[in-house]
């Protein structure tokens, strides 16, 4: 292992239109030590070929073909062949912006082993993107200024899957890239959570998302709704979740009946409340609906809430504050 050596993996599907831009721009990084590792995961296009072009001009790049199919099997292939300390990822269709690995390393070695380094993100063409991509871009970039991502965990991914850095002995202790549920990247975070990763981030945007209809997060079954609410279920059951205390979820819209479906499904009771009068004391799935007021009366409970929206989200954690609620003790936002 080469103790000052990025690695950085790079799955690439049909990604012959972006591939090149991605690649110059790591080229050009200010930060020199570093491997780039592509995978190919069963192109039809030419990316392949364009690959190849570059490792005939610059040693540090190599290539590989996925030893099985999809991403999942992509990073494991690529990781087999990682030769430095610090590890990061990349996608085929992104850009960095030239201090990225210089930042990264900067602040992962500032935070020392068992932590994790990242940085700001920026989703473009600007002109093309969906308010949801911009919330999504705000959320994300206001949890780096305040350092609290681990207390916004079930929401969403709290962490830019190709914007992290990590020493290898860490990643290797979490299992690395073995993820055994989609999506794959919020399925990592999760296991830096359950580690326990100090997070060093920089005030810098680090990597420039690359929005367009094709790609895998907007497109593939793996990353629909549901999955993401059996993902943030299985963890949260197996590290927050305490069987002596009462669960309670708030929250009958379609997210919420969601969870009401996975709890069902894995034999766990739970009430159901809501701030919707008119379902007060209506049987959804077998569940009386009770008034979010009885929180008042509940003692040694773990509060799950399934409401997305932002004004609904403030009124709901005043009145948790007004009971003397913590969040990610007594109650966590799943949306």
């Amino acid at each position: 292992m080469d103790n000052s050596l990025i690695s950085i993996v790079m799955p690439a599907k049909n990604a012959e239109a972006y591939i090149t831009e991605c690649i110059k721009s790591i080229l050009e990084q200010e930060e020199v030590d570093w491997e780039l590792i592509v995978v190919n995961d069963n192109s039809t296009d030419g990316t392949k070929a364009i690959v190849e072009d570059f490792t005939k001009k610059d040693r540090r790049i190599s290539i590989f073909d996925n030893q099985g199919d999809g991403i999942i099997s992509a990073l494991k292939t690529g990781y087999r062949h990682v030769k430095g300390a610090y590890i990061t990822r990349m996608d085929a269709d992104d850009i960095m912006p030239v201090c990225k690995l210089k930042e990264l390393k900067s602040e992962l070695i500032k935070v020392g082993k068992g932590g994790l380094s990242t940085g700001l993100v920026k989703y473009f063409p600007s002109e093309k993107i969906g308010e949801g991509y911009k919330k999504y871009e705000a959320w994300l970039n206001n949890l780096c200024k305040s350092n609290n991502h681990f207390n916004e965990i079930y929401k969403e991914c709290v962490i830019a899957s190709p914007c992290w850095m990590i020493h290898k002995e860490d990643f290797d202790e979490i299992g690395a890239f073995d993820s055994t549920m989609y999506p794959e990247d919020y399925e990592l975070v999760f296991r830096f959570y359950k580690k326990g990763l100090n997070i060093s981030a920089s005030d810098q945007v680090l990597h420039l998302w690359r929005d367009h209809p094709d790609r895998a997060s907007r497109n593939h079954e793996n990353y629909a709704i549901p999955y993401f609410f059996e993902l943030k279920m299985t963890y949260f059951l197996e590290l927050d979740f305490d069987k002596s205390k009462e669960l309670i979820v708030w929250g009958t819209g379609e997210k919420g009946k969601i969870i009401a479906n996975i709890l069902q499904s894995k034999g766990i009771e739970f009430s159901w409340m809501c701030d919707n009068e008119r379902k007060f004391g209506v049987d959804i799935k077998g569940v009386i609906i009770e008034s979010f007021g009885e929180i008042k009366n509940r003692k040694y409970f773990k509060l799950i809430i399934a409401v997305a929206q932002r004004d609904a989200q403030a009124k709901i954690r005043a009145f948790l504050k007004g009971c003397n609620l913590i969040q990610n003790e007594d109650y966590f936002f799943f949306c």
